[in-house]
């Protein structure tokens, strides 16, 4: 085997991970260092993204778009994982009050009120001063705000097959807009809410600390016995998503062999929401796990918090990194005006509609929830999770566990979306048929947060 410079499917990846970490070194650095990076709460991660993006544009270094986005995409499983895994706390009166499906249905009518945004602004601009703009690239705004670069990507090049000259491409424009608006926007946000008292303690706050944080619970293996527990908490972790792809494997091949059609829907989704089997089979391990010390089958707990956390933690700083770092902005080419206007009207609408939604539904820790969710139907659900961080640095409260729990109810509320996207590129009739339904579903899950409450037992 060759070991030298010249075998670059062996040191790419060295290289490419030697990049995220100069960034997020040198982005620490400058955040200790500038005082007014430092009162921005901008997260290093965030900025050593954007210094990662400005390097690539200088040419002073070469980024691999594509190892990038595959860290991107498994950061996010391993990251959920890690965390999932955790030991929880006894459950307080705002978890008792939250269910997953308030958080799906706040997930989905965001969808909606970005669907009906994006329709209108294409569809008046078709009718104006674009004629010859694809009417249903409204939808568009959904899919890459909402639903991130893997839809927006899938359905603007279904919709470029139709006849919209540039969809992948408006697509994934769409969705980096988003993830800068989450960083951005979600950064400015946060700072107006600490400089307004809103929010308490921030990740700024947390740094002049120097306590040392709560390692390890009773009952517990060993810090350092016959193999490291850091080793144990990694193992874990890449087992749980190990299990993952069997489990995403097995589906998909499955519902292939039953339907073709249905497959090409569907298996796009299962791959794309690997982070929610993922959690899902993390919680089932760590119930196993819990079950075994009762019944005297195990004898200690294997989980530690405070690793899983710091595991957490990591991939989701390599994510953000990657994922910024990866942003292309020739993907508008020439389509500013309806971007220029989907991206800040998206913006102004999901914050609007959030607002309304989660001061009902996250009772206890509204900021916590509303910020969350904003970053994620922006952004990413990784975007989420870094603003959560900066007002919630060891997430405990429930707002980062909605996100997960939320997404697989959003799945099953969620599937008249992807028939709106289908139907709306038929005609321009039935464009405006879907506006009118989408408009008309955002009521009924409307309904649902505000009006469906637990029985009384």
């Amino acid at each position: 085997m060759d070991y030298s410079a010249a075998n670059h499917a062996l040191w790419n990846i060295v290289i490419q991970l030697g990049l995220i970490a100069a960034a997020i070194l040198l982005a620490n650095f400058l955040r200790q260092k500038v005082a007014f990076i430092r009162k921005s709460l901008m997260p290093v991660a965030v900025l050593g993204g954007f210094l990662l993006l400005i390097a690539k544009y200088v040419g002073i270094v070469k980024v691999d778009a594509q190892l990038m986005e595959m860290l991107v995409y498994h950061g996010i499983a391993l990251g959920f994982i890690a965390m999932s895994l955790r030991v929880p706390a006894e459950k307080n009166a705002a978890d008792r009050e939250l269910t997953g499906f308030k958080s799906g249905a706040i997930i989905v009518s965001s969808y909606m009120a970005q669907g009906v945004t994006g329709l209108l602004i294409t569809l008046l601009l078709s009718y104006t001063v674009m004629p010859g703009l694809f009417k249903a690239a409204g939808l568009l705004l959904p899919m890459g705000y909402g639903q991130g670069p893997g839809q927006a990507n899938n359905v603007g090049s279904s919709y470029e097959a139709l006849g919209f000259a540039g969809g992948r491409s408006f697509g994934l424009a769409i969705a980096a807009a988003g993830y800068l608006v989450a960083c951005i926007v979600g950064v400015m946000i946060l700072n107006v809410l600490s400089r307004r008292g809103k929010i308490g303690a921030t990740r700024s706050a947390a740094e002049e600390q120097h306590g040392v944080d709560f390692f390890q619970s009773n009952d517990e293996i060993p810090i350092s016995d016959s193999i490291d527990k850091l080793s144990v908490q990694i193992a874990m972790v890449i087992v749980v998503y190990l299990a993952t792809y069997l489990a995403a494997w097995g589906l998909t091949s499955g519902i292939a062999a039953l339907s073709a059609g249905l497959a090409a829907t569907v298996n796009t989704l299962i791959w794309g929401f690997n982070f929610i089997i993922g959690s899902a089979l993390a919680m089932l391990l760590r119930v196993l796990l819990e079950k075994g010390r009762r019944s005297g089958l195990i004898r200690r707990q294997y989980q530690n918090n405070y690793l899983l956390n710091r595991i957490s933690g990591f991939f989701f700083d390599i994510m953000i990194v990657a994922g910024i770092g990866s942003i292309n902005l020739e993907d508008i080419r020439g389509l500013w005006v309806p971007f220029l206007l989907m991206a800040v009207a998206g913006a102004a609408v999901t914050w609007i509609h959030l607002r309304i939604v989660c001061k009902r539904v996250y009772k206890g820790y509204f900021y916590e929830g509303l910020i969350s969710m904003y970053g994620m139907l922006t952004g990413t659900i990784s975007s989420g999770v870094l603003l959560l961080r900066e007002i919630d640095p060891e997430l405990a409260t429930p707002a980062a566990n909605n996100l997960i729990t939320g997404s697989s109810f959003g799945i099953i509320l969620g599937a008249p979306v992807l028939i709106l996207v289908g139907l709306a590129a038929r005609s321009d009739a039935m464009c405006w048929a879907v506006l009118g339904m989408a408009a008309a579903y955002l009521a009924i899950l409307y309904l649902l947060i505000f009006k469906l409450r637990r029985k009384a037992k």
